[in-house]
């Protein structure tokens, strides 16, 4: 048995989830279980995540049958009427209460309730312990800001206060059991009585000439639990803070029950024996997430005062209690009065009469909308880490994955580790027209080499000889876990195109009992996700088996790169760490890839470096209109082959052009260099270059500068983000058919127009690094380690990569940075654990819930030993024909990744008013559809956001205001370009910290701990003038320092008295001894141990000239170009939906 593959016991560490298959290869499948891609037999009533693992196919448990109406296990969603469009029948008398057997759901995560059906015991002691609480305040937006167009309204009715509401609810009294308490007397850390909803008027956050607006209903934020909080847990999302109120948007904290007497807000008294539901209007408009985290009606608790009424006081419906379904159709909450005018509101009105303690007053001072109520990707994180670190066992098909911000170790048990491919759904509707009512786009974001953790397996090398791959005579998908065996073995039923083929004699093997192969554990193909297969001569070009690859490395020594230091430091460390990291297959002493030279400025010098030679040799091609290669023996070598030689030459480089006065340079001439001298060589590879200016000399490739900056944000920017001309383009598509890669490391002063020269990387699968106003000294060492990075990570040539799907659905349209020759391969002269491709995926015809989707991605490449391979990933999603069953199994990552590459696509093609236009519509569209067809009827002013997606505006908006897609007005029409390069190829992890920085507190760190700091939310008012705050990006880090930060600090870390005294042009911090030193350089080394690239420091003073620039990545506050704020982004889908909805 080999034990590489499966872990027995590693169930213990997924709560939920069965145990795996039996180990290794060689075990006999457990009795029962069935072939993957069929559907295992569920008995009525088996249930799921409540700790009682059942019998599935692979040791998974039997799927749940009985859900309360949620999102990935979640709460009941109790404040609203009956769900739209959901029929009685075998799904469910109301929405997710009974689903398909099919559908496999998230685990219940920290603050996601999960109930059984059936009363919940009432009384002091808390909820039942079947019960999770449910941790979800809800928000009020009375309104939408005038600059957003949001029409205005009258006076409303009176919101619900910030109360926390126990959850224990008499079903037939209607009224809470327990004597109320005040929530709001005392802030979260102490202090005197406030009042959150109480304070002087603000302004309107993000809105250009937006004027101070009053609020005509001020009142805390609403806060609702369901029970307890659990421990360790966070209060709610939309919930109070968990530090003190800020009060400083206003008057003095005044008294919580302070107000005016509204009496004509006031709901009608509850009548005997009325349902608590109906008891009173709804509240006038809230935000709301479905799922897990319930908005429902808040109840203040006040001491002393009787029960009875309260529902009726605080204008909002109460919960159902668990187990009990939503108020029957038809008498449903409805809005009596209209919502509030003008201003947005978090917080719930006061009640009409003053209670116990309440002192009326005149006036009553309005607030802003609370930022801090909004939903938080901080808490979404920590919420997802808290629930689902661990193994994540992939046998179930359909799982939904892992955050790709949670750490998991992925156990593969027929499904591919989704560190390779990830879907925006993991429940796809079966019919067109039910995926096009949803607007969520069907796609993929694929990275066929990711890089996996220390601990998970690599997909094994499968040798089949002469035989090559076993695959299905009419689709051509190669055999996977998926496929049936029938006839005895002799033939299988390809799942993807339901051909029959049959089983090569040296393949076959006898069934057991259940259908399966006997040897389904001894094959990694039978019982494995991702794997790899040896490729045979039919596999290759021409017939002929590959040769090792070469890497060529072409420097500009022109006066530019010169002058910087670069060919200086490029030539000192470009063996001792860099050609010593030459990737190597597992196990082997050696590189088996070759290396060249080639220097250049306006003429080419090749060198032969052969072994035998004592000193190098140049060769100038100074004819560069008409490019060839004048040697082949002795240009590419291996490195232990010929060491004295490459070290006599990389110290004699810098001496023959340290005097060099030419400043006019070529590109294209070199690109085609490399690329002969590997067709020469008949292999395929990779160039570097390393090149400092715009080619402006006379040759192939020449440009002119055409940088007008003030077109960016225009109709005609893109003109200058798109290519001058095709030459780039057609040189990169050459480059592709001999499997040669090109990777640009840019050194510029000024303009170089990486929207032309970053092409052939683009078409080709390679990179481009950018390093603006390189000096040696200060970015040398970053240079050196994404250098260094790059040449050592694992890599594969020559590839081709196919998509195929299951019958009813087909891949119609890539996104990434390759070359297409036709409509289905998608090709790469080079492939890393980098790149990404994402792919878009429609309907061709109707599926079935029964049988379920699948997809395969298979690369073709060569390996950097040379061998002709097939990678190949696996995996099989849910078939549904109810539009809640897929907005509980999406995943947002995928969503955002997929659709900021579409808008790149767009930037290049439409005015960017509509790509911004096109994605706000998007979104507002998304959950539109969600509010219509998912969501109880409920009052028009609520926002309602499903669980999975209540990130989405967040998101949106970030991709709005990203450089990439709307340049900022400081950012340069070559930083535009190479952002848009960059990001077209970035894969969901890195597009993750792209949009959404992580910023953290370094002030207050524990200098005996290890791990990374919390992260807060991306804004100025989480920033203290006595604190120091890292924000990274995965491209760029920043360590803010305020003005009144400890000297001790400072001391402690740069050895300075001040923050006023460190030299901020530093990028590197000193290694000082003392502990805080140490942590602090720990963390940053951490942190850039995460990354792809290496990320420079930038230290910015409060109030520096370089603190702006630090603003453009807080993104939730207001952008300098005049993006909106998430506050105001958010207020702004919520009209866009009413609308939609209207």
């Amino acid at each position: 048995m080999n034990p590489h593959y499966i872990n027995q016991g590693m169930a213990a560490h997924n709560q939920g989830y069965g145990g795996g298959p039996p180990q290794g290869y060689g075990g006999m499948p457990p009795s029962g279980t069935l072939p993957m891609g069929q559907r295992p037999p569920v008995s009525q009533g088996q249930s799921m995540y409540n700790g009682q693992p059942g019998a599935g196919p692979y040791g998974q448990p039997p799927l749940k049958q009985d859900l309360p109406h949620q999102l990935y296990g979640g709460g009941l969603h109790m404040q609203n009427g009956p769900q739209q469009g959901m029929a009685s029948g075998p799904h469910g008398d109301r929405y997710g209460s009974s689903m398909s057997p099919r559908i496999q759901q998230r685990p219940p995560q920290p603050s996601m309730g999960q109930f059984q059906r059936g009363p919940v015991p009432l009384g002091p002691q808390g909820p039942a312990p079947g019960q999770i609480t449910n941790q979800m305040g809800s928000m009020n937006l009375g309104g939408i800001p005038q600059g957003l167009g949001m029409p205005q309204t009258s006076m409303g009715h009176p919101t619900t206060m910030g109360n926390q509401y126990t959850g224990q609810q008499n079903t037939q009294q209607g009224r809470l059991q327990n004597p109320p308490t005040s929530m709001g007397m005392q802030g979260p850390s102490g202090g005197t009585p406030t009042s959150m909803g109480m304070l002087g008027p603000p302004t309107l956050q993000g809105i250009p000439g937006q004027s101070p607006q009053r609020m005509t209903a001020p009142g805390p934020p609403a806060v609702s639990t369901q029970g307890p909080p659990m421990v360790g847990s966070q209060p709610s999302i939309y919930g109070v803070p968990t530090s003190s109120p800020n009060y400083s948007m206003g008057g003095p904290p005044t008294s919580m029950m302070q107000g005016t007497p509204i009496t004509a807000m006031a709901g009608p008294p509850p009548m005997p024996g009325q349902p608590p539901h109906l008891q009173h209007p709804p509240m006038a408009q809230n935000v709301t997430t479905t799922g897990p985290m319930m908005s429902v009606g808040n109840y203040s608790q006040m001491d002393n005062m009787p029960p009875t009424s309260m529902s009726n006081q605080y204008g909002a419906p109460p919960l159902s209690p668990p187990g009990v379904g939503p108020s029957p159709p038809g008498v449903g909450p409805t809005p009596s009065t209209p919502p509030f005018a003008n201003q947005p509101n978090v917080g719930g009105s006061m009640h009409n009469r003053p209670q116990m303690g309440m002192q009326p007053t005149m006036q009553s001072q309005p607030r802003r909308l609370d930022p801090d109520q909004m939903p938080s990707p901080i808490q979404v994180i920590q919420d997802d880490k808290k629930s689902r670190s661990g193994v994540f066992q992939t046998a179930q098909r359909g799982s939904v994955p892992p955050l790709v911000t949670t750490p998991f170790v992925t156990q593969d048990q027929g499904n591919c580790n989704p560190r390779f491919m990830r879907a925006t759904m993991y429940n796809i509707p079966c019919t067109a027209d039910l995926l096009k009512q949803s607007h969520i786009p069907m796609a993929l974001s694929i990275t066929p080499f990711a890089q996996l953790q220390a601990n998970e397996h690599p997909p094994p090398l499968v040798n089949l000889g002469e035989l090559g791959p076993v695959r299905c005579n009419r689709c051509k998908a190669y055999m996977c876990p998926f496929m049936e065996f029938v006839d005895g073995g002799r033939r299988f039923q390809c799942v993807f195109c339901s051909c029959s083929t049959e089983v090569p004699a040296e393949y076959f093997a006898h069934l057991d009992h259940t259908g399966k192969r006997v040897d389904c554990y001894d094959r990694p193909e039978l019982c494995l996700g991702s794997y790899e297969i040896v490729g045979t001569k039919d596999y290759c070009k021409d017939g002929i088996l590959p040769k090792p690859p070469a890497f060529i490395f072409m420097i500009d020594v022109s006066y530019n790169s010169v002058k910087s230091g670069l060919v200086h430091l490029l030539c000192e460390r470009l063996k001792s760490d860099i050609l010593v990291n030459l990737p190597k297959e597992t196990g082997a002493e050696e590189s088996e890839i070759r290396v060249g030279f080639v220097t250049y400025s306006n003429v080419i010098h090749f060198y032969n470096v052969k072994g035998a030679l004592a000193q190098p040799q140049m060769l100038v091609v100074s004819d560069v209109q008409d490019m060839f290669v004048p040697l082949l023996d002795g240009f590419l070598v291996k490195l232990s082959e010929s060491e004295a030689v490459i070290d006599s030459l990389l110290a004699q480089i810098p001496q023959m052009f340290g005097d060099t006065r030419e400043t006019e340079t070529i590109l294209g001439p070199v690109v085609q260099a490399g690329l002969e001298a590997l067709k020469a060589a008949d292999c395929a590879g990779k160039l570097y270059i390393f090149h400092s200016s715009l080619p402006i000399a006379d040759a192939p490739g020449k440009l002119r500068n055409r940088d007008d900056r003030k077109l960016l944000g225009t109709e005609k920017e893109k003109t200058i983000l798109t290519p001058q001309n095709n030459f780039y383009t057609k040189l990169g598509q050459e480059c592709v058919v001999a499997g040669c890669s090109v990777d640009l490391f840019l050194f510029p002063n000024s303009y170089i127009d990486v929207a032309t020269v970053s092409e052939v990387c683009k078409v080709t699968g390679g990179q481009v690094y950018k390093y603006n106003y390189f000096q040696a000294d200060l970015d040398g060492h970053r240079f050196l380690e994404d250098l260094k990075s790059n040449v050592e990570r694992p890599v594969a040539f020559d590839a081709i990569m196919r998509v195929r799907t299951s019958t009813g659905i087909r891949p119609v349209d890539f996104w990434g940075n390759f070359y297409m020759s036709n409509t289905t391969d998608v090709e790469l002269a080079s492939v890393d654990s980098d790149k990404s491709v994402a792919v878009e995926i429609k309907h061709d015809d109707k599926l079935s819930e029964q049988d379920g989707a699948y997809i395969q991605a298979a690369v073709l490449f060569t390996s950097i030993s040379g061998q002709r391979r097939l990678r190949i990933h696996n995996l099989a999603l849910n078939c549904c024909t109810q539009l809640p069953d897929v907005f509980r199994n999406c995943e947002l990552d995928i969503l955002v990744n997929a659709l900021c590459k579409k808008a790149l696509q767009d930037v290049l093609s439409i005015p960017p008013k509509e790509v911004r236009e096109k994605l706000m519509n998007t979104c507002a569209q998304i959950l539109a559809c969600y509010r219509k067809n998912c969501a109880s009827p409920s009052s028009a002013g609520q926002l309602i956001l499903p669980e999975c997606m209540k990130l989405l505006p967040l998101y949106t908006n970030c991709i709005i205001k990203s450089d990439a897609v709307q340049g900022a007005s400081d950012t340069s029409t070559d930083d535009r370009s190479y952002l848009m390069h960059l990001l077209n190829a970035m894969d969901v992890s890195t597009t993750n910290v792209f949009f959404y920085p992580r910023l953290m507190a370094l002030h207050n760190v524990e200098v005996e701990s290890t791990t990374v700091p919390p992260m807060i939310r991306c804004s100025v008012e989480k920033l203290q003038d006595s604190g120091v705050y890292l924000l990274e990006n995965g491209l760029s880090m920043f360590m803010w320092i305020g003005m009144n930060v400890s000297s001790d600090w400072v001391h402690s870390v740069f050895g300075v008295q001040s923050a006023a005294q460190i030299d901020i042009d530093k990028s590197q911090l000193l290694d000082l001894d003392n502990l805080l030193s140490h942590r602090i350089r720990n963390i940053v080394k951490k942190i850039r141990e995460e990354r792809r690239r290496y990320m420079k420091l930038t230290i910015v003073r409060q109030r520096d000239k370089l603190e702006p620039w630090f603003h453009h990545f807080l993104v939730e506050d207001k952008g300098a170009n005049g993006t909106a704020s998430y506050v105001d982004f958010l207020c702004h889908i919520h009209k866009e939906i009413r609308s939609l909805l209207s």
